[in-house]
């Protein structure tokens, strides 16, 4: 070192600090890669993205390679800066090196370089990569012996080095994704995404049309009132029973029922041959598993029963789609804005037939969904009683005044959400 100059001493230091900046840099950017967009880049042949991966499969050799290459420059650095302090000023350039190196280093060396590829990882990892494979297999038996002795190490502490975390994405995560994909995904998919998430969080309960309003025809009745229903019947498909809903006999389609009309062999007997057997679907079946029920089966309508075998409901194939795309079809059913009248006092009557969840979605409230699933049933669970007119409650922090009682259910309730106030935390 003495028959070197000082001069060349100082341009071997900014290079020394310079190549760790880029190992920190590269540490960083390496490790700061969104790894599903990597994975994107290597499926279309991007040759950076390739090599990248081909390193982060063993990130136990890469991250050996680039500390081997920090701290051996960051040690050779702080030799020759001790050196060039002792020439210029003697014993206490010790020191004033030191304090000098640990200032450029870190502001240099680490901060900066590491801030920049925590920002921009791709443009600092990519590139990067076309020195660091080079030197990976020039360096490749320093960084597997340094890899064994501290895999031992690892061992020894109960840790298996060769485990890794699981990459896949549990729905809550994903749905995160989606969110925080800002304007890379348009806010129609998005929500289209999140929709196909909550699928295995909404039964076939939640979007059944309740068995008091499925549009059904007793086959006992006379001849003439079942071809006045048929022919004002806005269904596709027409559920038949004999006197009560739950002695159901099978869907009849219009289709059949005009087939059959035009040949004049219309009658009760001719229809009930036309009906197609019912499909029956247990309450509490996930919408995700019902939609693949749906496919297998090549059905697209079904009768929910309960662990009695008793109607509750019936659910469509087309019921299910619209809670991932939102209503595309023409419901027979009053959607929620008909059943929502909002008032010059800013409250809203609403009838208690409403569904909860569409109350919810049309209306932005959060009413509990994981009970009753209309606004009756809702209100009589949290009274536990049949209440009476003119009463009113406080219901998940919503004031609510039961307005008309028929037939032992609320028929009619007033919501006033602009006096809502969110219960208080409880502080510790």
């Amino acid at each position: 070192m003495d028959d070197i100059s000082t001069g060349s001493l100082l341009i071997l230091l900014v290079f020394l600090i310079i190549c760790s900046a880029f190992f920190s840099s590269s540490e960083t950017g390496m490790m700061s890669l969104n790894r599903y967009r990597l994975r994107h880049l290597v499926n279309t042949k991007h040759s950076a993205a390739s090599r990248v991966d081909k390193l982060l499969q063993r990130p136990d050799r890469l991250i050996g390679l680039i500390l081997i290459g920090n701290n051996l420059v960051n040690i050779l650095a702080s030799a020759i800066a001790t050196i060039i302090g002792l020439r210029l000023f003697g014993d206490v350039g010790v020191a004033i090196a030191t304090l000098a190196l640990t200032f450029v280093i870190l502001i240099f060396a680490e901060v900066t370089p590491k801030t920049m590829a925590a920002l921009y990882p791709e443009r600092i990892a990519f590139p990067a990569s076309l020195l660091l494979r080079p030197l990976m297999k020039l360096l490749f038996p320093v960084i597997w012996a340094t890899n064994g002795v501290t895999n031992g190490l690892l061992r020894l502490l109960g840790v298996n080095p060769n485990s890794k975390d699981d990459e896949a994405l549990n729905p809550e995560e994903l749905r995160t994704v989606v969110d925080e994909a800002g304007t890379l995904i348009p806010k129609r998919h998005q929500d289209m995404l999140l929709s196909i998430l909550d699928l295995e969080k909404v039964t076939v309960d939640d979007i059944m049309i309740p068995r008091n309003e499925i549009a059904a025809i007793d086959i006992n009745d006379d001849w003439d009132s079942i071809l006045r229903q048929l022919t004002q019947s806005t269904h596709t498909r027409i559920l038949l029973f004999r006197d009560s809903i739950d002695d159901s006999v099978g869907f009849v389609h219009s289709r059949d029922s005009l087939r059959l009309l035009s040949r004049e062999q219309f009658d009760k007997t001719s229809m009930l041959r036309a009906a197609k057997e019912i499909y029956f679907i247990p309450e509490g079946t996930p919408l995700n598993v019902q939609l693949l029920k749906f496919q297998r089966r090549k059905e697209r309508i079904g009768l929910i029963v309960d662990e009695y075998g008793d109607i509750q409901g019936l659910v469509t194939l087309e019921d299910i789609l619209e809670e991932i795309v939102g209503d595309f079809t023409t419901s027979i059913a009053p959607a929620p804005s008909e059943e929502i009248h909002p008032q010059i006092d800013g409250s809203y009557l609403i009838d208690g037939t409403v569904n909860i969840r569409d109350l919810n979605k049309e209306m932005s409230w959060k009413l509990p969904t994981d009970g009753p699933k209309t606004l009756n049933g809702l209100i009589v669970e949290h009274l536990e009683d049949i209440p009476e007119a003119n009463l009113c409650l406080r219901l998940a922090g919503y004031p609510i005044e039961i307005v008309e009682i028929e037939n032992n259910t609320v028929s009619l309730a007033r919501v006033m959400p602009a006096f809502y106030a969110k219960p208080k935390e409880k502080t510790n």
